[in-house]
Order: C-alpha cells, then structure tokens, then sequence
C-alpha cells in the first residue's frame, strides 16, 4: 500500500501513522504490559518510520499499533519492536491483522522475514507469532539475541529472536 493507503477491516481502519499519533501510540503503551518507552520514541517511529508502522482506529481511536522497521543492513527483515493491541480489541485478531498489513506494503516489497525479540515469559506474543508462520505456511526459528546478563537493569529477563518466514510474495 501507498503512504497513507488504509485498509478497513470491520470496523477498524489500518494505516500508517503521522506524527501526531505518536502521542496516541505512547498513552495506548502505558495502558498495556508493553514496556513503555519515551513518549519521543512513538512519535519518531510515527515521523520516520510510518512505512513500516501500523496504527488500528475504530472510528477516532488508536485501539493497536505496530512499531518496526526494516533493518538497514537485512532489507530483507522487517523487525517488529512493539505490538499494542487495547485491552477491548484483544482476541479479535487484530495484531494478525496488523502484522499481514504491515508485510503487504510496499516497504516491505523485498521482506522476506519478520523479526521480533519476545522474552519466554510473553506467551500472548509467542503465540501471536507462530500463528503468523502458520498462517502463512512458513517456518519459524528461535534464538537467543539479549541474554539477561547484557542488560544494565536488574530483572530485565533475556529477549528472544523469532524468525519467522521466508514469506513467498
């Protein structure tokens, strides 16, 4: 899809972020499990990476969003950093769909794979993720990326690659 091209599904409307909803995606992260980053954060993926973020409205609201971006030296990964889903939409594939919008863009064109860092804890994420590669009749792998130990906080639990595809376009 084309910058601001938006898909709607239901009653919920797919598009790409603005900068404006930067605010919206950071209040809909401090409402969730997420770990919550700057209010900046949001608002600079919404700005400069709006290609590869997904933003989910019911009528005016941000009910879900995705933050990711293409790594610069894989342009074949999109890598998923956030997914928020409002606690009234959970159950309801939205974060599937978001993440099928997502690779059909054409910023994703050459993606060949979905990356995301899940820790073994978040089960709803894991989940989330091998039903995309079945979905898609892919495979998916696991790895360890961010042992406990390279983190400078106390508690902060190892993170975990998911690699999911490769996605046939």
């Amino acid at each position: 899809m084309s910058k601001n091209a938006t898909a709607v599904l239901e009653s919920l409307t797919l598009e790409e972020p603005t900068k404006d909803v930067g605010q919206d995606m950071w209040a809909l992260a401090k409402k969730t499990s997420l770990d919550l980053n700057s209010a900046y954060k949001y608002i600079m993926f919404a700005e400069y990476f709006s290609e590869t973020c997904v933003v989910a409205r019911e009528e005016d609201k941000v009910v879900g969003f995705i933050t990711g971006f293409v790594q610069p030296s894989h342009p074949e990964v999109v890598f998923v950093w956030q997914v928020g889903v409002d606690s009234s939409q959970r159950g309801k594939g939205v974060a599937s769909k978001m993440l099928n919008e997502l690779i059909a863009r054409d910023a994703c064109k050459d993606v060949r794979y979905v990356e995301a860092t899940i820790t073994n804890d978040n089960k709803a994420s894991q989940s989330l993720f091998k039903r995309m590669a079945k979905e898609h009749d892919t495979s998916f792998e696991v790895r360890e990326c961010f042992p406990e130990d390279v983190f400078p906080e106390e508690g902060q639990k190892a993170e975990y690659t998911y690699r999911i595809g490769p996605f046939s376009k």
